[in-house]
This record gives structure tokens, sequence and C-alpha cells, in this order.
């Protein structure tokens, strides 16, 4: 998908097209009061108030005939400076501009508006030079918006477009976003019966149905296994705490407006827990422990709640409460290195397993000026920095470091996605942290019987289950491979009068053999069965008819397929149960 603004011409020509879109919502909606029109990564947008009246996805087309009527006015857009108090009068009757004219320093170059015909917009601009020039565009949808992203304001409509410089960029883009809608996790979701929401439980709370179920275990034991199998302890801990926990690790002074409200109980008060890291702080000083024990990694895939605007939720993507797979690693500061490339190793073996090639390293850093957000130690901060540095300069990793994206508690190794539609997010990550073993006093022995704090590396190879699983099904398009797959064979007989005995014979033949395995044997027409077979996007369907029945065989097809390849039952058995244990991908 392309990103308007590395690309100067364009970005111009979208903000541009946001000023046509807010010049046309003048013809159309008399009294209109704007906020702010930007391009955006994928185009542009524009905030606006207009009353009582709401519009529709079915009034974009009427919004675009008045833009293109507006554009072949060919109206110069021109640049005007005005002074503070020059703008406050002209846009008086805008309090959304009266705003942002408001708040702006007196000390900042003069106040700059773009008019083009009978409109005026507050703007720093760089705008194409005529209307003309807007040609290719198109409204791609309404949603709402809270006035300055804040719950507590007004909620604003907000109209999303694309423009480019010629018809065939936008019919390859509006394509490319058709394909992103087919790949879109919510879509998928509700076509292979992975999860449902309901307003009624609550938003952002996904509830996962069998199949979700399924894929969700075959996640969690993959990767609890690979854990184990590197020396994990896997703990279970409660999904509340005590606030004094909170404040104890400091996440209630940096964190609190991410947690669900406090609850009192007996004269106690508890939060719903947004993070794991001060649960295993108190396991791990549970005991004394010498510098011969480290490293210790506990691990846990736990439940965990934390408070997004509505506005943010998004399928199982973004929910108010999900399953990480966390881990916290104790460590001595020399054990650093070779923990966190173990890490960055178990990262890259689960993605090259799953078929995950696009993604991208970040190291996420403090803003040494942001004196709020961060806990005040310099050394600690340029130690632990210069730390992971280090460790990625030796891997050989490429990465872009990020100023002001660390946790407030130390530096942090984030793994990139884009799914198919959205922002970028952060799939898997590692962080280094030396505050909070100091925060919970804890120490092990070293060498020569002094107290020394050891050093806690954070991480979660899937940052959570559910995030994971909306970013593979969007990837796959939902057709997993067959280890992960819901239903793994589905039996299907030519006739379910005459073949349903030997259809059920080999589906009891796979049930025994612990393959997911489904038997379609309804009075329907073998088509119709076929069909709902490849709409769930089942990896085998194995079609028996007389000829299967007389010589014990199967016919099998592969999803996507309509070759059909015949082979005894043994195998048949042999051929899925490889497939399933070396987790092949399908293609």
């Amino acid at each position: 998908m392309i990103n308007i603004k590395e690309d100067e011409r364009l970005f111009k020509l979208n903000h541009s097209c946001a000023h046509l879109l807010a010049q046309a919502i003048t013809h159309l909606y008399p009294g209109a009061k704007f906020w702010v029109g930007p391009a955006i990564e994928e185009g542009f947008y524009y905030d606006i108030d207009l009353g009582d009246e709401v519009i529709k996805e079915e009034d974009l087309e009427k919004i675009e005939r008045e833009m293109k009527k507006c554009a072949k006015d060919a109206k110069n857009i021109i640049r005007h400076e005005l002074t503070k108090e020059e703008a406050l009068e002209k846009f008086k009757d805008d309090p959304y501009k009266v705003d942002l004219i408001s708040r702006m320093d007196e000390t900042e170059e003069a106040i700059s508006c773009y008019t083009q015909g009978d409109f005026t917009d507050l703007c720093r601009g760089p705008h194409v030079d005529n209307t003309k020039e807007i040609k290719y565009f198109k409204l791609l949808k309404v949603a709402g918006a809270y006035w300055k992203g804040d719950s507590n304001n007004k909620m604003l409509q907000r109209i999303y477009g694309i423009c480019f410089d010629n018809e065939e960029d936008l019919n390859a883009h509006l394509q490319a976003l058709q394909e992103a809608q087919e790949r879109d996790h919510r879509k998928i979701g509700k076509d292979l019966k992975i999860f449902l929401t309901d307003d009624l439980v609550g938003k952002g709370l996904p509830m996962y149905l069998p199949n979700g179920f399924i894929l969700w275990n075959q996640l969690e034991n993959y990767i609890r296994d690979k854990e184990l199998k590197r020396g994990y302890l896997h703990v279970l801990t409660p999904p509340l705490g005590n606030v004094e926990l909170y404040k104890t690790s400091g996440h209630w002074d940096h964190y609190q407006d991410a947690m669900f409200p406090k609850m009192e109980v007996e004269g106690e008060e508890f939060v719903l827990r947004p993070m794991n890291c001060p649960h295993h702080m108190i396991i791990y000083g549970n005991e004394i422990h010498s510098y011969r024990d480290l490293p210790i990694r506990i691990a846990e895939i736990a439940r965990d709640c934390r408070y997004e605007t509505s506005g943010s939720l998004k399928g199982i993507e973004r929910v108010r409460t999900f399953c990480q797979n966390d881990s916290h690693i104790f460590c001595t500061p020399e054990q650093i290195e070779q923990e966190f490339k173990g890490v960055v190793d178990l990262i890259l073996e689960v993605y090259k397993e799953m078929g995950i090639t696009e993604y991208k390293f970040e190291l996420s850093l403090r803003d040494p000026e942001d004196k709020v957000k961060y806990h005040q130690d310099d050394e600690m901060w340029n130690n632990a920095e210069n730390k992971l540095r280090e460790v990625l300069n030796d891997l050989k990793i490429p990465y872009v470091e990020k100023i002001g994206e660390a946790a407030f508690y130390g530096p942090k190794l984030d793994v990139q996605v884009r799914p198919a539609v959205g922002n970028e997010f952060t799939l898997s990550t590692c962080q280094l942290d030396f505050c909070l073993p100091a925060k919970f006093d804890l120490t092990y022995v070293d060498a020569n019987g002094e107290k020394k704090t050891p050093v806690v590396i954070h991480r979660a190879i899937f940052g959570s289950i559910d995030r994971t699983m909306a970013y593979y099904l969007e990837e796959t398009k939902g057709i997993l491979p067959t280890w992960l797959a819901p239903t793994q064979v589905i039996v299907i007989p030519v006739n379910s009068e005459y073949q349903s005995d030997y259809a059920k014979e080999v589906y009891d033949l796979l049930k025994k053999e612990d393959i997911r395995v489904e038997l379609d044997d309804r009075n329907e027409k073998l088509g119709y069965r076929l069909r709902e077979a490849q709409t769930m996007k089942v990896p085998y369907t194995l079609i028996l008819g007389d000829k299967e029945k007389e010589a014990k065989q199967i016919s099998y097809r592969l999803f996507g397929s309509q070759e059909t390849t015949t082979v005894s039952q043994e195998e048949f058995v042999q051929l899925i149960k490889e497939e399933i244990k070396d987790r092949k991908l399908r293609k």
C-alpha cells in the first residue's frame, strides 16, 4: 500500500483534495464547521461538525459529484498570511478554527490560509496550484472521531479519501483496498466462525467460537512447547492485583490511564491486571537466589485487561482483554547479551516456521527531555540502551531507532508488522529493565557472597495470542496450514445414502489418529457440499464414491484445487500426519 507522506506530489495532492472536500461540504451542508483535514499515509481525511445532520456512506457519491464541480471551476489555490488577530476575526464563526488559532504561539511565523474560489481554509500547506489538478479521487468511508481525540469531547464526522495523479493509479489503489478488505481478519473471522463480539457482553471483549478455540489452543501449545525446550518455567498468576502492587512497580503512576478503574473489596483496592511483570517479580522474590540459579526464565500465557477507547477497538487485533505470551528473564548483567540473543533467535525461528516474512525491527528509546513518562536515571538508561544496540549490531539485524517509544522502565526492541487493514503494530517485543528489580528489592548472591540486583528482560514472542491470530488470519487469507486449521479434513460421500457407511468408517479412522475431521453426509447435492468445504478453507476434502468404498481407498482434493488424488487409507493417514508434524506451510 502506498505511503502518501513519502511522495511530495501525492502529499500536496491529497492535502489539496481534503480542502476540495471541505469546499464541497460547505455547498451541500451550509453551517458546517471544520476541525482538521490532514494528508495521511493512505490519503486524507477531514473532521466535520454538521450539528444534528449525519453523513451516511451513500452520501459520499453526492459529495464526490460536488467536489468534481468545484475542481472543474479551475480556481487558483492562493496562500494568504494573517496576524493572529486577523485570523481570529476571519474564522470567528468556526469555534474549531478559533481553538486552533488561540493555541498558536505568538512567536510563530505568520498564520497562513488558502483560498480557492468561495472557500478559504486555515492551513500551513503546501497545496497544488489550481483545483483543476485534483481529478482522480475517491471518498472511501465516513466514521466518528472525537474532537482532539478526547472521548470527553464532541463526536465529529470524519470522511476519508484518496487522490492520485492519474486514473490508473487510483484504480490500482482501490483494487488493493478491496483485496485488503477481503483479508481483514474481522471478515475472515466471521466466515470461518473464529470469533464474535456482542455489545451486550461488552465492546472489545471477543468470544472465541469452537473453531477459534482450536486455533487458540494450537498456537498456545506451540509457543509453550518452544519455551519449555529453552528452559522456561511456566506459572499461573491471578488476572487482578492489589493497587499497592502497581504502585510499587510504578505502573500506577505511569500507566494508570490504560487501566480499568480500581475496585474496593473489604478495605482493599484491586485493579484488573494490565500486565504480568509485577506478579512475576513477586514470584522471583519469594526465594533466595544464587548467581548459579540465573538465568531464571518465568513464563505465562496470561489474561490481561487494558482500557482502550471504543474508537480504537478492532476485532481481535485491539481489544480490552487479551492473552499475552509473556515471560520475564531474570539474569546477571553478564548474561544480558546471551539472553537477548536467545529471545531474538526464538522470534526468528517462530516467524520462519509460520511463514511470517514482512516485518521490521525498531529499537524504542526514551525521550531524555520527557521528565514525566520515564523513570529518571540517566546512567541506567544509557547503559540499557547501549546494551541493546551492541546486541543488535552483533547480530547484524537492521533496525531503526524510535525516540520516545520506550517503556517507562527501559528500552525495548519491537518487531513491527502491517496488517491488511489499518496501521502497523507490534507483534513481538523484548524489553530490558534495570528499574523494576530495584523497585521490588530483588537480589541474587554473586560469587563473592554479595547481594546484587538482577536485570530483567521482558519478552513476548506472540505479543498477544489474540493479535497474532488476527495478523496470521490476514497473512494467510484464512488458508491456515494444516496443523493450525480448525478442521483439517472433511469427509464427503458422493451419495449420502449409498456411501455413508464407508464415509463413517474413514471418519472414525481419522478421528482415532487425532486428526480434526468432520463428516458431511447431509442429503445435499455433492457440488453444494464441496463448495461449503472450500468456503471454510478446509485443507483436505475427501470424496468417497463406490470405487473408493470397494477398494478401501481415499480420494482427496487439496483446498483450492480441482485435482483429485487417490491413495490407500494408510498412505493418507501417513501423509497428513507428517504434514501436521512438520508444520508444513500451505502454498
